[in-house]
């Protein structure tokens, strides 16, 4: 079977790892990002990519930048076949894409050419997109920006968040890579350049980007709690704090209050947002508290606000 050095970091990568050791692939290294301390008590965090590599008994490599690295000089003797990334979050060298005898390929969580960048998940999400899927594509020095060799589409479901959506992708992904790279074997593989006018960047998501701005529709602001759900939370400021909401559901009602009005706290919690649209909130997150339901948060900190009462700043 195919040799391969495996690049990648987070559970999508580490999905994508799993799939091609059951396979069979002979994965001679395995490079992740370094371990993070994280938490209170600064506890070590091994990324899922290491852990999936550990549990094999694979070697890793953690360099904090690949480029330059004493780890490079040694992933460079390995000339494999194949090497594949899938969301390792590290620009390559061109010399180590070069080393892969047979190609380097990438497993992306979009349809190029729509969303190169960090986040194509997240931004089909935020931007309300009914499709999503997989583009395995060759790497090459600019971002994202190499033939495409294979592509499968996924719809995206009312109540997907980024997190459901991350472990759809990366069966979807894991699954497409595997019909792939036996057509490199047979000779059978196609290659589609991309069209550049139909590019669309998605970058990291930014601190500003966490806000929900008061000018959202509550579509829009429901699209972006979607989007940052598991991490990092959207939020807006209730209090003069910043109040997370972690699950929200646009109604059909309108309303006359200004944005950022309480409708309603009986039983239910609905804000005002542009428009005169109605987001009703469904498990949120108080400043220094565990998430919980609305219910628990009507009962406790919820209940002394009134309705008609202008609750979240700008």
């Amino acid at each position: 079977m195919s040799s391969v050095i495996f690049l990648g970091t987070p559970n999508f990568g580490s999905v994508v790892l799993q799939g091609l050791i059951d396979q069979g692939y002979d994965v001679k290294a395995v490079v992740t990002q370094p371990d993070k301390r994280v938490g209170r008590k600064q506890v070590v965090h091994q990324s899922a990519v290491k852990q999936t590599a550990l549990k094999h008994n694979l070697p890793v490599y953690q360099p904090a930048k690949l480029s330059g690295s004493d780890e490079l000089a040694e992933l460079m003797k390995i000339e494999p076949d194949f090497i594949v990334t899938a969301a390792y979050g590290q620009f390559l060298p061109t010399k180590f894409l070069k080393s892969a005898k047979i190609a380097p390929v990438n497993v992306h969580g979009s349809l190029l050419p729509k969303y190169r960048g960090g986040a194509p998940i997240q931004y089909s999400v935020f931007n309300g997109d009914k499709e999503t899927g997989v583009t395995i594509m060759e790497m090459v020095k600019k971002m994202d920006a190499g033939d495409i060799f294979s592509q499968k589409a996924l719809p995206i479901e009312d109540d997907d968040t980024s997190g459901t959506l991350f472990d759809k992708l990366s069966i979807l992904g894991r699954d497409l890579l595997l019909e792939t790279l036996p057509k490199f074997i047979d000779g059978t593989v196609t290659r589609t350049p991309q069209n550049e006018d139909k590019v669309v960047f998605s970058p990291n998501i930014s601190k500003e980007q966490e806000q929900i701005k008061l000018t959202m529709t509550a579509e829009q602001a429901n699209n972006l709690i979607r989007a940052l759900n598991p991490d990092p939370g959207a939020y807006v400021m209730l209090d003069g704090k910043r109040f997370k909401i972690w699950k929200a559901k646009p109604l059909a009602e309108k309303t006359s209050f200004p944005a950022g009005t309480l409708v309603t706290n009986k039983k239910k919690f609905v804000i005002s947002m542009a428009g005169g649209s109605e987001l009703e909130l469904l498990e949120v997150q108080p400043t220094g508290k565990k998430k919980m339901n609305i219910k628990d948060y009507l009962n406790g900190q919820g209940s002394h606000f009134t309705s008609g009462e202008k609750i979240i700043d700008e």
